[in-house]
């Protein structure tokens, strides 16, 4: 419930005003030019990596599958473990630094033209655009009362909605379930109980967010609007309306001489308010509503056409060039600046030694569990055993022939098999019993350490073997 205070304002009378403003719904209109065709370019290239990537094949099975029940994590040629997470916290500091440095540069283009939700807005809309029509038929028709046509075309683009969001539900479920095997499962309708929810609950997000909430997740629900301000400075590149040319701005005749009338550039045809995604008014001043998918300067540069005016009233540009009359030389001049610099610094060296890691990367894993449920012992001939349980993660997807060593104490020797044979993109834990002569030692923990060596490299890992007193 919306919190109000009531406000005297004459005596004997009272207003009413609340605290939050009313929800308005935006309409926006359709828009063709250069960035509308790199907007477009963008959502058609993430699609179809996105809607792609779970059909392409690699060596026999999915080019990319997080199998969360097998706990392996399949991308081309690597074969990943829950062991490599620190995988995960590189390629997400990555995306972070390339997010903080982008913006430093370039403000909200990433929010303008490749974030998930500009991506599905833009397909949403372009539906709906297809059963209801443009900007002002859409308002005609949602004032309009009930009637067949109107029906249809509500109905009809509900339709599309959910197929376009149970789709892409299917799909996300794809990159954790192989997708044939879950086509072949809502083919034959026996989707388990786990993958209906899935597929339901990312395809209701995805309608809802796309169809209905839209410019409400930018200004409201996403954080990066709310901290976007830390990281742009005054030679950040952003959409900007020069105000020292557009105003004061007015309607007029295309023949009319605007400067006689005292007129800026801007005829106040409010083009760049109606195609905007999220309603606000680029002519304002910078706002964090701004998602800098640049619709207002394609439209102004049309209207600008029309009206035998020079382009870029509107237009990529930063606070400083604005403030300098700067052009784009001097703007460019400005890009190497510390932060850019820093961020650029921090990017390149974790990139870096990811790529190194994952070059240098031994193929295969291994971990050593001391068998709590047998302790030390004398067996025969007087010697003193410890046992172990060794898992050994096959990295690789052909089978491997991997060798078991020990060291660390006096005549310690291994009594199981020393050879063990793996299956590719298969893991093993081996019983593994180590024995030492009873004098070898004095009673109490020493470290020890077990080797496992394949054809391409060699694990060693630290353990204890315990003798009794």
């Amino acid at each position: 419930m919306a919190t109000t205070d009531k406000i005297p304002a004459a005596a004997g009378d009272e207003v009413m005003v609340s605290l939050y403003e009313a929800h308005k719904k935006v309409y926006p209109r359709s828009v063709t030019g250069v960035f509308a065709k790199w907007r477009w370019f963008f959502v058609i290239a993430t699609q179809l990596f996105f809607y792609g990537m779970p059909w392409l094949q690699w060596g026999g099975r999915q080019a990319m599958l997080f199998d969360l029940e097998t706990r392996r994590f399949y991308i081309f040629g690597l074969v990943l473990y829950p062991q490599d997470v620190i995988y995960l916290a590189a390629i997400l500091i990555i995306s972070a630094m390339l997010l903080f440095l982008f913006t430093a540069v370039a403000g909200r283009q990433w929010c303008g033209y490749a974030c998930p939700q500009t991506v599905y807005t833009e397909i949403y809309l372009w539906i709906e655009r297809k059963f209801e029509g443009d900007r002002s038929a859409r308002l005609r028709l949602d004032a309009a009362p009930m009637s067949a046509n109107k029906l249809w075309r509500k109905v009809g683009k509900q339709a599309a909605w959910i197929a376009v969001g149970l789709w892409t539900g299917f799909t996300f479920v794809g990159y954790f379930t192989p997708i044939r095997e879950l086509a072949g499962h809502v083919v034959n309708l026996n989707l388990g109980p786990w993958e209906t929810f899935w597929i339901c609950f990312y395809g209701f997000a995805t309608y809802g967010n796309g169809g209905y909430m839209r410019e409400q997740v930018c200004k409201y629900m996403c954080p990066y609007a709310r901290f976007q301000s830390a990281m742009f400075d005054k030679d950040t590149l952003i959409v900007t309306y020069d105000a020292k040319r557009g105003e004061p701005r007015g309607a007029r005749s295309k023949k009319a001489d605007h400067h006689a009338l005292g007129l800026g550039d801007c005829v106040n045809c409010t083009l760049c308010v109606q195609v905007c995604p999220t309603g606000i008014d680029i002519r304002n001043g910078l706002q964090y509503d701004c998602i800098s998918c640049a619709a207002c300067i394609d439209v102004c540069d049309d209207v600008m056409d029309k009206v035998g005016y020079p382009r870029g009233l509107i237009r990529y540009s930063t606070e400083r060039a604005l403030e300098e009359g700067w052009g784009r030389s001097e703007i460019l001049r400005r890009v190497l600046r510390p932060r850019v610099l820093i961020y650029s610094a921090i990017l390149a060296a974790v990139t870096i030694a990811l790529i190194a890691s994952l070059f240098l990367r031994t193929p295969f894993k291994v971990d050593i569990v001391r068998d709590r449920a047998t302790l030390a012992r004398m067996v025969e001939g007087g010697k003193i055993e410890n046992v172990y349980r060794v898992q050994i993660m096959n990295a690789t997807e052909k089978p491997q022939q991997y060798s078991l060593s020990v060291d660390g104490l006096p005549g310690i020797q291994l009594v199981t098999e020393p050879r063990v044979t793996i299956e590719g993109a298969q893991s093993l834990w081996v019983p593994v019993r180590l024995q030492i002569p009873y004098d070898a030692a004095k009673p109490g923990s020493h470290e020890i350490h077990i080797g496992v060596r394949a054809d391409d490299g060699e694990v060693r890992e630290k353990s204890v073997f315990m003798v009794p007193r």
